[in-house]
């Protein structure tokens, strides 16, 4: 990005012509970049996916066997939900319990689980509550700065109309609040719930 930066091109073919006149390899021996050079690189990616990367799939998928996809739907399916279960419970009850003792902890309803993508639901009082959705930490780095779809917008809206509050993702490592920041956003949910009522 410092290139094109340095640049500052107003079109694409101004930008071909800086880059190629301007741009060097980094390290220690620097060598200008040219259209050769990235049709060399280009041809080593070939080779490097034709000679090894699909060679190397191609066994894999050679090897795989029925067992192993019943044990990977297994893992998903018995595994995993329980390592999310397990992970919920102790960010909700080891972290913000213990943050929050005044709120009371609700796991949410299935309807609001499935369709609303809420997992628990925090009570500042008995009818105004905020959402809580935890996610594995590998979820935002998986997908960069984690963003909610169209559809769990929606349903968090849904959510805020009918219970007041906000939804807040709380991303978990190892049963532990890795996204701290959003204690204190918590926090400043709850003192405005409880200012409205």
């Amino acid at each position: 990005m410092a290139l094109i930066r340095e640049c500052q091109p107003k079109t694409i073919q101004e930008w071909e012509e800086w880059y190629f006149k301007n741009a060097t390899t980094a390290g220690k021996n620097n060598f200008k970049i040219t259209r050769e050079s990235l049709q060399e690189l280009g041809e080593r990616l070939y080779e490097k996916i034709t000679e090894v990367v699909i060679p190397e799939w191609q066994e894999a998928f050679n090897a795989l066997t029925i067992e192993d996809c019943y044990n990977y739907i297994f893992n998903l399916t018995i595994n995993r939900t329980f390592d999310g279960y397990l992970r919920e419970k102790s960010v909700v009850n080891d972290g913000l319990a213990k943050e929050f003792p005044q709120i009371r902890f609700d796991e949410s309803p299935s309807e609001l689980d499935h369709a609303g993508d809420i997992d628990y639901l925090g009570f500042v009082s008995e009818n105004k509550a905020f959402g809580i959705q935890i996610k594995p930490v590998t979820a935002q780095s998986n997908f960069g700065n984690y963003s909610v779809s169209e559809r769990m917008k929606a349903s968090f809206h849904s959510f805020k109309e009918e219970f007041g509050g906000n939804v807040f993702i709380v991303f978990s490592l190892d049963g532990e609040i890795a996204n701290t920041q959003v204690i204190e956003q918590i926090q400043m949910e709850i003192e405005r719930l409880q200012s409205e009522q």
